[in-house]
């Protein structure tokens, strides 16, 4: 290119642009997996629960997630994996 080519081209800027755009779409389709509090998440795996959909280990003190098979010693970490196991499975049926 030539000298006021150069300055004149706006072809990175507009991809630049372009890509912060996209990266701000997935975050916005991206459902928030990690904002629970205690309460919450205990108040969560008492439904899946009761729900038959987690199992406590009591001799291990583990909480099993039936549907994915994994285990886990930390109430707010099964509730945070189940989110987005959820939400996971939902984008699935979309």
């Amino acid at each position: 290119m030539t000298g006021s080519d150069i300055l004149d081209d706006t072809t990175d800027d507009y991809e630049r642009l372009e890509t912060e755009l996209v990266a701000q779409d997935r975050d916005a389709a991206r459902v928030a997996t990690a904002d629970i509090d205690e309460r919450s998440a205990r108040r969560l795996v008492n439904d899946l629960i009761e729900d038959d959909m987690v199992r406590p280990i009591p001799d291990q003190q583990v909480l099993v997630h039936d549907p994915s098979g994994e285990a886990f010693d930390s109430i707010t970490q099964l509730a945070v994996f189940h989110r987005g196991w959820r939400a996971a499975r939902d984008a699935e049926d979309d």
